[in-house]
């Protein structure tokens, strides 16, 4: 993945259905799901990756000693269809100029992303929003919301793996977890599952 930065100013099949499954969960505090937000087996555009990281702000602090750039105001961080905007931005380096993680922090700071070409972009918002570039995970923690085609899920802490796919949500006493899913998102989870657990027939006829 490319790093450099241009400053500028498990899922198992069940016989549950997904809803019942995901209630059972938000009852233990915390939710695992292959993203709900629409296809099970979305990635992001592999384009973002490759793509340079660039980043806007009012100012800009430079820490030599810490390795990291703060930016303040109006910060924008642009990675192709990814984008993180937040009042204050931390930029965590390494090997010189490779950014490590990126920090941002608002009421709320916000992200957005295309995963699927034709499918709406995944939205998030939260108090503090951390990418982890290298593993390309964002971590979602206070007020935490994530949304997609109208499905949306809440906590107080959202852990998205984009390259997996993969929302882990943690809730408090204070902040449950709460989903909201469309029907076509539980029919896509549905028709997934059942893909899977229907073996492979070649062409003698033998199951694979």
């Amino acid at each position: 993945m490319s790093n450099a930065y241009t400053p500028s100013s498990s899922r198992t099949s069940s016989s549950k259905s997904p809803v019942r499954a995901a209630a059972s969960r938000l009852r233990a505090g915390t939710l695992t799901l292959a993203l709900l937000l629409g296809s099970t087996t979305a990635l992001a555009l592999p384009e973002d990756a490759d793509q340079p990281i660039n980043i806007r702000a009012d100012t800009v602090e430079y820490d030599q000693t810490g390795n990291r750039i703060i930016y303040r105001g109006s910060v924008q961080v642009d990675q192709g269809t990814l984008r993180v905007t937040a009042e204050i931005m931390t930029i965590d380096l390494q090997d010189g100029n490779k950014v490590k993680r990126i920090t941002a922090e608002d009421t709320p700071a916000r992200y957005r992303q295309q995963i699927e070409v034709g499918k709406e972009p995944v939205r998030a918002e939260a108090l503090t929003i951390i990418y982890h570039t290298q593993d390309e995970r964002v971590d979602l923690k206070g007020a935490a919301n994530l949304e997609q085609e109208g499905s949306t899920l809440t906590g107080d802490l959202i852990v998205y793996d984009i390259v997996a796919g993969r929302v882990d949500a943690t809730a408090t006493e204070e902040a449950p977890v709460t989903m909201t899913l469309q029907p076509s998102a539980i029919q896509a989870t549905d028709a997934d599952a059942e893909a899977e657990a229907t073996p492979e027939t070649a062409d003698d006829g033998q199951e694979r």
